[in-house]
């Protein structure tokens, strides 16, 4: 049998470049992959690397779906049912809102983990008798998780393939993640696999991609004294009450942590308690900063724009606090209320959801009605507090204090944000591969 994967076409967002879609391979179709290639014929196909071939005639095609990409996702399933293909349809937005895909655009909805769904899935296909829902309502044991393929990537088409996941889900419900959906759910893999997964990439610098890779501290703190063995770099998502775990920033810089990416989201206390973002406390974050910096530990610092204590004072107020605190990254959004979160349940029933065109649900268009400000003035914030942050003024003002930072800090915010376009043509003469090898190289100056 004949398994086609797809990863389809991501609309940039102004912000990005090339460098953002040839980012990294996506690691749940690996992982699909990895569970059938010893049986079947599976080939992987990102629609953001090269244009598909409708022609080759796979018996099942498997389809991830982030909300944004679901037009994309619906308009390939047409292109490959009218040529006698089977589509199934999982990730994210399918499983978190499932019960508002129409029937009929897809033959199978995987809900949940493709552990759970998909040896069901080919077997009932082989013996002509698919259902339309595979969902396993029991929760996936962390030894149950399949490896992702990595010995499927073409290297020569990303900028870095040492990305590792140690976990999924989140312990917390924040209203606008994909967490606070109910078929959510957090789970470490075993600490063994992991290390598994780290030697496969075969790099000194490894991405964790967890949502939070302290959702069990217990689980980390063992995990960060077998990281100490490597002598390794590595990245990392955590929650910002990391800073109140005794000692644990000391055990992440000695086992290699470069960077953190934390979720500030705002900068008003009534902005994350309205959105139940409970491990967050405003008041605390300067001396949160201060804690990571002592520690030699760089910042990638998301903000969520829109929310609704927010006012047009609040982009000001959010440039000075990321320069005043020297965050040495930033990644901003408008707040997107994606279909199956909490956030979006509320705002369909205030009747402030202005478009249902999934494509504009990608974090930089403002698909609802703002409490205080106009959508014009939340999207032109947006845009300015990028510029702002981005400006050659305040790349020079946020420079890291501690010095084996400074490099690695210069590199990314000229060559990947301020003069992404420029970095992008290079990666097409020489490929992102051979750029990525040499960011990774980058790293040991961390």
């Amino acid at each position: 049998m004949y398994i086609k994967l797809i990863q389809p076409k991501m609309k940039k967002r102004p912000m990005d470049t090339g460098l953002k879609i040839h980012m990294s391979p996506p690691l749940g179709l690996l992982t699909i992959a990895n569970m059938f290639r010893n049986e079947h014929k599976v080939v992987l196909a990102n629609e953001n690397i090269k244009e598909l071939d409708f022609d080759d005639h796979p018996d099942i095609v498997g389809i991830t779906v982030t909300v944004d990409a679901y037009p994309r996702a619906a308009q390939i399933a047409e292109e490959y049912r009218k040529r006698g293909s089977v589509v199934v349809a999982g990730g994210i937005h399918i499983t978190t809102a499932h019960h508002m895909i129409p029937e009929g655009v897809f033959d199978a909805l995987s809900i949940g983990p493709a552990e759970n769904t998909w040896p069901q899935i080919v077997s009932d296909y082989e013996n002509n008798q698919l259902k339309y829902i595979y969902r396993c309502d029991k929760k996936l044991p962390g030894e149950q998780i399949v490896a992702p393929a990595y010995d499927m990537v073409d290297k020569s088409e990303y900028l870095y393939c040492n990305i590792v996941h140690t976990s999924r889900g989140c312990p917390f419900r924040c209203d606008f993640c994909y967490n606070s959906a109910p078929e959510r759910y957090y789970i470490n893999r075993p600490i063994e696999d992991v290390l598994e997964d780290v030697k496969k990439v075969g790099s000194k610098h490894v991405m964790f991609i967890d949502d939070n890779f302290i959702g069990d501290i217990a689980w980390t703190k063992a995990f960060l004294k077998e990281l100490k063995k490597l002598n390794i770099v590595w990245n990392a998502a955590v929650s910002i009450n990391v800073v109140n775990i005794p000692g644990i920033l000391q055990e992440m810089k000695e086992s290699g942590c470069g960077s953190l990416f934390i979720g500030f989201e705002s900068v008003h206390p009534d902005s994350i308690h309205n959105v139940h973002k409970v491990q967050n406390d405003v008041s605390k974050y300067e001396d949160a900063i201060r804690q990571i910096h002592d520690h030699g530990i760089m910042i990638n610092a998301s903000f969520v724009f829109g929310l609704d204590c927010d006012t047009t004072e609040t982009f000001k107020h959010t440039l000075d606090f990321i320069v005043r605190n020297r965050i040495e990254t930033v990644t901003s959004h408008i707040m997107t209320p994606y279909p199956g979160t909490v956030l979006y349940d509320r705002m369909k029933e205030e009747g402030r959801i202005l478009t249902d065109d999934l494509s504009l649900y990608n974090t930089a268009h403002v698909v609802f009605e703002p409490k205080n400000m106009t959508k014009e003035e939340l999207y032109n914030g947006y845009l300015w507090i990028y510029r702002k942050v981005y400006s050659f003024k305040n790349i020079m003002k946020r420079m890291p204090k501690t010095r084996e930072c400074v490099f690695p800090y210069l590199a990314f915010n000229f060559l990947y944000r301020k003069w992404g376009k420029f970095s992008d043509f290079l990666c097409k003469i020489v490929t992102y591969k051979r750029i990525g090898y040499w960011g990774e190289k980058l790293s040991k100056y961390l």
